[in-house]
């Protein structure tokens, strides 16, 4: 099993029951100006990434479109699958900017809202992964397959190539429910002639070293592994 998390701290899925791992706060020195002065020195830094993530360098855009599996929850700068998906894709001499779109805690309504956001960034292709949130809190399938359909359906219909990245469940959620929630992205792929990878985190998940602590997002190991997997579903819709 594997999902995304909310916003935050890592929580167990419901009925799992308490993860292993502790998370805590380092003991700092810093007075409160000094700590003031590192949050804002390290908010002007990430401002100045995501502003040079974004610049426009004349390469047709790959928006990777999602949530904490996207984004590199838990990584460091530079670990997230979409950043060694754009690795990959240079070493292979394929021209494109990868653009990461990936929010921690967006669920698939939160995808349909940031939609605006994407399309203004005018991609060539986008990888769209979501469903985990939806998932792991339980929520109606039906809705959940009707974002992803928005979601799908608007990218396309803006010219924009698509390719679906899937996830699952644990077993807990029942076998009724988890088996609804697998075929959206079967039921999504065929109604648009899309590729899908049916399990974002295949290689990646149960084996060692590629899963951080709270067993939902992967470490920069599994991110390498996770652009690998992405890797095949999208060249087949680029061009060099």
């Amino acid at each position: 099993m594997a999902g995304c998390h909310s916003k935050g701290a890592p929580e167990p899925a419901p009925g799992t029951g308490p993860q292993s791992a502790a998370w805590s706060s380092p003991t700092s020195n810093a007075t409160p100006a000094e700590a003031a002065a590192g949050a804002a020195a390290d908010d002007h830094s990430a401002a100045a990434a995501r502003e040079n993530e974004h610049k426009d360098d004349g390469r047709p855009v790959l928006v990777c479109f999602g949530d904490s599996l996207t984004e590199g929850h838990g990584t460091g700068a530079g670990q997230s699958y979409p950043d060694y998906l754009q690795a990959d894709l240079d070493g292979l001499h394929y021209r494109y900017r990868v653009d990461n779109q990936g929010v921690s805690g967006d669920t698939t309504k939160d995808g349909v809202a940031r939609l605006p956001e994407v399309l203004a960034l005018r991609p060539a292709v986008a990888v769209v992964e979501f469903g985990g949130n939806d998932g792991l809190r339980g929520l109606p399938i039906e809705d959940t397959r009707a974002n992803l359909d928005e979601i799908v359906s608007t990218l396309q219909h803006a010219g924009i190539k698509v390719a679906l990245a899937g996830i699952t469940l644990p077993p807990d959620y029942g076998p009724d429910y988890i088996k609804q929630f697998d075929d959206t992205y079967t039921v999504l792929a065929k109604k648009y002639r899309v590729p899908l990878l049916p399990f974002l985190l295949q290689h990646v998940y149960g084996v060692p070293g590629m899963m951080q602590r709270d067993n939902i997002h992967a470490t920069a190991k599994g991110n390498q592994m996770v652009a690998r997997n992405v890797l095949p579903l999208v060249t087949q819709l680029l061009r060099k």
